[in-house]
């Protein structure tokens, strides 16, 4: 996993980023595997330390780098 030491996120940021994280997570046909939730999380911390906070534009950020990331 990247290195997310640094980051800091108040508790509503971190609701909105639990709710996208279900919510893309939930939108991929099962079984979703623990690379696959690991990959999405990732993104959505790092869109989030960026200063990203609309949960939709998380989720769709993580969902977009998934699908290019398993065509590769």
């Amino acid at each position: 996993m990247l290195d997310f030491s640094n980051a800091s996120f108040s508790p509503e940021t971190i609701g909105i980023m639990k709710a996208a994280l279900d919510t893309a997570v939930a939108s991929l046909p099962g079984p979703v595997s623990s690379a696959h939730i690991q990959a999405i999380a990732e993104t959505i911390l790092r869109t989030a330390k960026e200063g990203e906070r609309d949960p939709m534009i998380l989720q769709r950020m993580a969902l977009m780098e998934l699908q290019i990331s398993t065509r590769c």
